[in-house]
């Protein structure tokens, strides 16, 4: 098995682009507010709050209610931004987030943080894999998963444009950045081609793309062609990119850090299986918590690391 270097560039949180990103915005945007649920330091929702003080409103440990009152004010005219972990966001505030923000159509853009394993010793409780089930099941929702620094601002931007609700996933974990590149353009609803590859998709999202390119490089000493695309749109998805590479390699496998129930993966087969069926193989979290531990220990535990990709790829092609 051939060595591969590591990727040697600058590392950075998602969760930490979300904050930055929002300072930007709310420079030339005078209609964002920033919510937050008692989390500002970890949202990095705490660099907006500085800024604007006035446009920042802390909401204690209370996230259904922070969910109402973004809907209050997107009503209003508004922008806000609802900021707190993925686990509260899409789980303990469903109920809100559905008939509050999605049966109306409210304009509300929630940043859910700390999303997946990479939570890392928070453990079970606070490592969200039920997320993008959860926000891909309401009606009119948009659900962004951004796989590192370029993208996550680039995604909280048209956001922003976007008039609707909004769901935005982001990490804890500082992951490389990949699309600082001249010619990355982020577009709603568009899959970008990162490699291409004759024998088989890799479709991945969030920071599993990273990863996923670096597998593609390993499988293609093996005499694998894999393609590479990294969906940061999960709903609405670039269904017609995916069932060209369905029809092109014929084999497509889904990388998320996410369960592999109702995730990028069953929205990908929820595709081809309409338009073109192929055999999908489904990486992720199999339907089971997570436990406590350093994030990339978790990662490579769940086989969400490089080399768990590269071996369960190379399995689902080869047979081996």
């Amino acid at each position: 098995m051939p060595e591969i270097k590591e990727m040697t560039a600058k590392k950075i949180a998602t969760r930490e682009s979300y904050g930055n990103a929002l300072v930007e915005l709310g420079q030339i945007n005078d209609k964002i507010i920033v919510l937050d649920a008692d989390l500002a330091a970890a949202t990095k929702t705490g660099v907006f709050k500085k800024a604007f003080p006035e446009r920042h409103v802390d909401c204690g440990i209370a996230e259904c209610n922070m969910m109402g009152i973004a809907a209050g004010l997107a009503a209003a005219g508004k922008i806000p931004f609802a900021s707190t972990f993925a686990m509260f966001a899409a789980g303990r505030a469903f109920e809100q987030v559905r008939n509050s923000i999605g049966y109306p159509h409210l304009n509300v853009k929630i940043g859910a943080t700390h999303a997946g394993i990479s939570v890392g010793e928070d453990g079970a409780t606070h490592q969200c894999n039920e997320d993008i089930a959860l926000m891909r099941t309401i009606p009119g929702m948009v659900v962004l998963c951004p796989s590192d620094d370029i993208e996550a601002k680039a995604a909280v931007r048209a956001a922003v444009e976007h008039d609707g609700p909004v769901y935005m996933r982001f990490g804890r974990l500082a992951v490389p950045v990949i699309n600082d590149t001249p010619d990355y353009t982020f577009e709603l609803g568009k899959g970008i081609v990162l490699r291409e590859g004759t024998d088989v998709t890799l479709i991945a999202t969030g920071l599993e793309v990273s990863e996923t390119l670096a597998a593609a490089k390993r499988l293609e000493s093996d005499g694998i062609s894999a393609r590479v695309i990294n969906i940061h749109t999960i709903k609405p998805l670039d269904e017609e990119l995916v069932c060209r590479a369905a029809k092109e390699t014929g084999k497509l496998v889904t990388i998320e850090e996410h369960s592999v129930v109702g995730g990028l993966g069953s929205a990908v087969c929820d595709a081809v299986c309409k338009e073109y069926p192929v055999p999908v193989k489904k990486i992720g979290i199999q339907d089971v918590f997570g436990e406590s531990g350093p994030a990339k220990e978790l990662l490579q535990k769940y086989q969400l690391d490089e080399m768990g990709i590269y071996r369960q790829v190379l399995e689902f092609v080869k047979g081996i």
